[in-house]
This record gives C-alpha cells, sequence and structure tokens, in this order.
C-alpha cells in the first residue's frame, strides 16, 4: 500500500531559468515550459492531484448507485460495466466502459446535511475539533507535497463566476498555500506586462518590490507578508506561461471529446494545468443542488461528467500520467432516495457515492453497498476522514505519522480515529 513514488531529483532554479530562457528564445515559450514540466516530473516520479468537485451534491442514484424498479429509483435504467456485475446509471455510458480503471466507494455515510458547513467540512477531511481550522485538501496537498519544478501555482482552483487568490483554503498554514481561482477558466485579470515597460525594468522593478518587502517583512510574522511577496512571485511565473490557459489553442477534436460545455472545457483545461506542473488542480461544477426537477437536471449534468471524466482518463492511461496523478470525483453529500413533491431529491449524507481513480489508487473496485431502496448503508460505513487518509497514502504521505504545525503546535494530517482503507490502495 505504498504511495505512486517519490521524489528523487532536486531541480536548481538556475536550471528552471535556463529552460524558460531557451522557450523564449525559440518562441512558443508555454508549450516548451508545458513540455519541459512534465518532463521534469516524470523524472522526479512526483504526485499531483485533480479533485472534480460537483458542488450541492450529485445524485448517487442517477449515477453511481442506481436503483431501477424500486419506490426511489427514477425513471433510469441501469446499465452494465467493464466489471462484471456492477451496474451504473444509464446516464453514464461511457464511464461504464471505464470502471475497471476507477475505484468507486458506495458507502459514504457523512455528518452534515447543510452546504455552508458540510462543504468546509467534506473539503477539510472533518478532522477532529481542535478549535482551528484546517486547510481544505488542495492547500494541504501543496503544503505536504510541497511545489513542483515548474514555478507554477501549487493549488489552482478552476470554477465558474469570479476568480482571485482565496487565501481562506489554507486555514493555519497561512495564506501562503491559498487557492489561485480561475474565474470562467481565464487567467487573472491585467496578467499582461504593458509593452512600454521592457524585459530591464521589469527586473528592476521586481528586486525594488523585493527590498520593500524586505524592510516590511523585518520584525514581523512571516505570516504578515509571504502572502503578498508569494503572489507576486506567482504572477511572475504566470505572466510568462498566459498562453496555458488558452484551451482555444488545442486542436477542435481534443476540445469536442471534453465537451463544449463548461466541465468539459475546465477538465481540460485542469489536465493542462497537471501537465505544466500544478500540484493541485481541483475543477468546481455547480447547479447539482437539485430540490425540483432532479431527473432533467441530471439527464443534463450527468452526461457532461461522464464526458469529461472519460475523456480525461484516457488522456491521462494514453499519455503515462495515471500513475503520478490522482483523480477524484465528489461532492458534500448525495440526494435523498425519497422524490419530494417538486420532483427533487433533497440533502442526504447518511448514504452516498464518490468515485477515484489514478496514483496509488486500485483500479475495478467498487466498495460498499447501500440497501434495495438506497435510503442507508448496508456494508461499512466511510466517513470522509477515511478518504483523506486513503488519498494521503496513495499520493506517498503516511497519513497516521505526518503532522501539521500550527506554530508550535502539532496536529494530525487527518482524523486521528480513522485510517486508509486498504481495500482502495493498490
Amino acid at each position: 500500500m505504498n504511495g505512486c513514488g517519490g521524489s528523487e531529483h532536486q531541480f536548481s532554479r538556475r536550471q528552471i531559468l535556463g529552460s524558460m530562457a531557451a522557450g523564449t528564445a525559440a518562441g512558443g515559450f508555454g508549450s516548451l515550459l508545458q513540455h519541459a514540466a512534465a518532463d521534469e516530473l516524470q523524472q522526479a516520479n512526483d504526485k499531483q492531484v485533480l479533485l472534480i468537485w460537483l458542488d450541492g451534491g450529485m445524485s448517487q442514484l442517477e449515477s453511481w448507485d442506481p436503483k431501477p424498479g424500486t419506490h426511489y429509483g427514477g425513471p433510469y435504467r441501469s446499465i452494465p460495466t467493464s466489471l462484471p456485475g456492477i451496474h451504473v446509471s444509464e446516464l453514464m455510458p461511457q464511464l461504464a466502459q471505464r470502471m475497471d480503471r476507477l475505484a468507486v466507494v458506495r458507502s459514504m455515510k457523512t455528518e452534515d446535511p447543510n452546504h455552508s458547513s458540510g462543504v468546509p467540512k467534506i473539503l477539510r477531511g472533518h478532522p477532529r475539533d481542535r478549535g482551528v481550522v484546517y486547510p481544505y485538501f488542495g492547500a494541504a496537498t501543496a503544503h505536504l507535497l510541497g511545489p513542483t519544478p515548474s514555478r507554477l501555482p501549487p493549488y489552482v482552483w478552476v470554477k465558474p463566476g469570479n476568480g482571485g487568490f482565496i487565501s481562506s483554503h489554507a486555514g493555519f498554514l497561512g495564506p501562503k498555500y491559498g487557492a489561485l481561482a480561475l474565474g470562467g477558466g481565464k487567467p487573472p485579470q491585467n496578467l499582461q506586462r504593458p509593452a512600454a515597460i521592457s524585459d530591464e525594468l521589469d527586473e528592476l522593478r521586481h528586486r525594488l518590490r523585493e527590498r520593500f518587502n524586505q524592510r516590511y517583512a523585518a520584525g514581523r510574522r512571516p505570516q504578515v507578508s509571504e502572502a503578498g511577496s508569494h503572489v507576486y512571485d506567482l504572477a511572475q511565473t504566470l505572466m510568462k506561461n498566459v498562453d496555458l490557459f488558452d484551451v482555444d489553442t488545442l486542436p477542435a477534436v481534443e476540445r469536442d471529446r471534453y465537451g463544449r460545455h463548461e466541465l468539459g472545457q475546465h477538465t481540460l483545461l485542469a489536465r493542462r494545468l497537471l501537465e505544466a506542473g500544478v500540484r493541485f488542480v481541483q475543477v468546481t461544477s455547480y447547479g447539482w443542488d437539485t430540490h425540483g426537477d432532479n431527473f432533467n437536471a441530471h439527464a443534463t449534468r450527468v452526461p457532461r461528467v461522464d464526458q469529461a471524466v472519460s475523456a480525461l482518463l484516457d488522456d491521462l492511461q494514453d499519455r503515462g500520467l495515471m500513475e503520478r496523478i490522482l483523480v477524484v470525483v465528489m461532492a458534500e453529500f448525495g440526494r435523498t432516495p425519497r422524490i419530494n413533491g417538486s420532483v427533487g431529491r433533497d440533502h442526504w449524507p447518511n448514504a452516498w457515492s464518490l468515485a477515484m481513480a489514478g496514483c496509488g489508487i486500485r483500479p475495478g473496485v467498487v466498495l460498499g453497498e447501500t440497501l434495495a431502496d438506497g435510503t442507508d448503508v448496508n456494508s461499512e460505513a466511510w466517513d470522509i476522514g477515511a478518504l483523506f487518509h486513503t488519498w494521503y497514502t496513495a499520493l506517498g504521505i503516511n497519513s497516521q505519522e505526518a503532522e501539521f504545525m500550527n506554530g508550535t503546535q502539532p496536529l494530525p494530517i487527518a482524523h486521528d480515529d480513522m485510517q486508509p482503507i486498504p481495500e482502495l490502495l493498490a
């Protein structure tokens, strides 16, 4: 039950800057950096994560755990998969043929039925309460695994709507580990350097800023200044890689495979960011809170997940990246078996499903089961803390011995009373 490999090579700033300069001289800088970063990561056998977050709660009954023909089953059939005896919803025909690459947990049982409190609990792994604010999964992974040789932001959040730097995701780790949110999948505004500023002038301005930062930081706690300095350093790298965010530069056939919808294009961008060397990418899809018209909503949304995730799995396999990149598909809870008066399903943390694949994960596993009507778990139930232990272990981190430091206070990285799930680990 080891992770998918450890870093054995170190890359100096001079080596990275040298490859950057070569890329600039040759033109097509972003493309060259992307390939160079991928090569370096492969040499280092480094680990990365892609979290596809279905905000609001996808129905397990219309996806991973269908119950056709039952009182609460809904109108959709179940279809066989590449795993004998395992069926999923007919809304997922492409993933059905790729189930032998996935691990699915059908017996998730968590505590919180509310979005406002449930989302942060799930994204933090719901550790035991110690009166501190734990980091989100992305921030924790960026901290535990450290930066990649690419010098790109370690934690990127691709989402609809507005972007920005979301420091709150870092919790007690400090704002340095916050998320760089790409609103609409677009790079931060005003990223392009004005043409009137030459390379030499830009370098002088950068050095002047560093001097002011050093003077400001003297005598102050590091957290006071390091986040601002960190953001500027990231911006410098992003300015040199702005073409990385433009999926329009990719072949039309590739964009079509992922789907010309928001989730498809954002997942394609996530793959590109991972290849370029981002440590952790979260892709968020909104609109899954189907208290009304659940079945029509899922008929539209689940096929988008099916298409985007299937294309991603194919690409990771074809490019030899499955052993390095952990993919997780989940939400804060599932939907009620009971169908309400608005033909919707409500919040249901009592029995729901999530899926994963790639780095350190045993493929072709469907763990746990629910009752015939889907109202409760009918096997060993798993809380999110056990999944965090599992994912950290898959990434090569000893989840039961590794610690965070909150100042001088050591803290466990996942729930003390839980442990990895061996059935899910390769």
